[in-house]
């Protein structure tokens, strides 16, 4: 369904998530991929800005959800494990990491971000899964350190419609994998999990607990173990390292 799906480029566009829900609103909630050349108004996770400078990819996948929010909780997921397929096929050999919940790095740089929203019109529950990846650039001045395929060794023609066609099949994969059971793609999240083990900060910016990274839930949440031994599950906000002083 999702690889199958025809994809309509647009060289500038406010933002490829927003276009996704007008169309899911105005009840086209057919399976689509909206990718654009740039973006006006990007947007990522909290209310964020996403850069879009030419030569990345910024793309949103619109498709009917028939299994309703409980598979729309997996997607996240899902759609991680397949960005850092996608990557590994630009840049054989890619280390890339998965930091909870939504973005791929390497290195503790930025690569990809995800967004995932849902809705419901005329009793369809439909997902917007929107993903960027740097492609041919790194932007800066976004808060965090970034890189890209091009500063990780991909090709030097490679464009963003390339990657686009082996994240339409890598997505497809693990779309169908999360449906299938939701235990194995967890652990194949884990085994690329960024952050196991270590000290971490997590939960929403009003509300941020310190403790060690141990494991996700069978929900996908991340579970949190604190000082005083007991084990918190986080199923809202961003985890972020905690530096060690030495």
């Amino acid at each position: 369904m999702i690889e199958q799906a025809p994809v309509y480029w647009y060289d500038e566009i406010d933002s490829t998530s927003e276009e996704a829900k007008r169309r899911a609103r105005r009840g086209d909630t057919s399976p689509v991929w909206i990718a654009a050349h740039q973006q006006t108004a990007g947007k990522g996770r909290l209310g964020r800005t996403w850069q879009s400078p030419i030569g990345n990819l910024f793309s949103t996948v619109l498709f009917p959800e028939p299994e309703g929010l409980l598979q729309a909780a997996r997607v996240p997921f899902a759609a991680a494990l397949a960005v850092n397929d996608t990557c590994r096929i630009a840049v054989p050999g890619l280390n890339a990491k998965l930091k909870w919940p939504n973005d791929v790095r390497v290195a503790g740089q930025k690569i990809s971000g995800i967004l995932t929203e849902s809705g419901e019109t005329n009793g369809v529950v439909w997902i917007a899964l929107g993903i960027g990846i740097n492609v041919q650039h790194a932007p800066e001045g976004v808060g965090q350190d970034t890189t890209s395929l091009a500063k990780e060794g991909a090709p030097v023609g490679l464009q963003s419609e390339h990657v686009l066609d082996s994240l339409k099949s890598a997505l497809h994969q693990r779309i169908q994998q999360s449906r299938q059971g939701f235990d194995a793609l967890l652990e194949d999240w884990m085994a690329a999990a960024e952050g196991i083990g270590q000290t971490v900060q997590a939960g929403p910016p009003q509300n941020r607990i310190e403790g060690t990274f141990e494991s996700l839930a069978a929900d996908g949440g991340l579970n949190l173990r604190l000082p005083d031994g007991s084990v918190r599950t986080i199923r809202a906000g961003d985890v972020d390292l905690v530096k060690q002083v030495k």
